[in-house]
C-alpha cells in the first residue's frame, strides 16, 4: 500500500492535533504517511521531501505548523501538489499561525483550514482525491450523510428536553 496523502508536522508536539487528520483518512481508507519535518530545523529535509513527493505518488500534502508557521508555505513553494495548511494553536490563540499560512504570495497557494481543524484538512484532502477516484468520492459522500444523520438524531433528542417555556 502506497500513501496518497502525506501528513507533515513541524514537530511531534503537533501530533495531538494531527491525529484527527490521520483518523479521518484512516476511516475513509485512504493510505497516508506521517512525518515530522521542520522548515527551520531541517530545511534540507523539507526541500528533499517537497521536491520528491509527487514522484513518490503523493497526491495531497497536509502540513501543520504553529507559531512561526512557515512549513506549509515552504512545502508549497517546492511542489506542484496541493498543500493544505493546518494552523496549530501554539501561541496568540493561533492567529500567528493562521496568518502565516493564509497570507501566501501570488503563485504559492496553500489551502488553509481553521486553527486546529485537522479533521477538515483530512476531509478536504479526501475531496480532492475523490475528483479522480469514485470510491473515495463515495466514501466522502457516505461520511457527509453520516454527519447529516447525527444532526437529525440530535434534533430528535432535543425534543425530549423540557423547559416550562420551551414550545417544541
Amino acid at each position: 500500500m502506497e500513501p496518497l496523502v502525506s501528513i507533515i508536522m513541524g514537530s511531534t508536539s503537533d501530533l495531538p492535533v494531527m491525529e484527527k487528520t490521520a483518523q479521518i483518512l484512516n476511516d475513509l481508507k485512504i493510505p497516508f504517511e506521517m512525518n515530522a519535518l521542520s522548515a527551520h530545523r531541517t530545511p534540507e529535509e523539507v526541500e528533499k521531501f517537497s521536491r520528491n513527493a509527487a514522484k513518490r505518488g503523493i497526491k495531497v500534502i497536509i502540513a501543520a505548523a504553529g507559531m512561526a508557521a512557515h512549513l506549509p508555505g515552504v512545502i508549497a513553494a517546492m511542489t506542484p501538489l496541493p498543500v493544505i495548511g493546518v494552523p496549530v494553536k501554539a501561541s496568540l490563540e493561533g492567529l500567528d499561525s493562521i496568518f502565516s499560512i493564509l497570507q501566501m504570495p501570488p503563485g504559492i497557494p496553500v489551502a488553509t483550514v481553521g486553527v486546529n481543524a485537522a479533521q477538515n484538512a483530512g476531509i478536504l484532502a479526501a475531496q480532492i482525491l475523490g475528483t479522480g477516484d469514485s470510491a473515495i468520492m463515495e466514501s466522502v459522500a457516505r461520511f457527509k450523510e453520516g454527519l447529516k444523520k447525527k444532526i437529525v438524531e440530535a434534533n430528535e433528542e432535543l425534543k425530549a428536553v423540557k423547559y416550562p417555556y420551551k414550545t417544541n
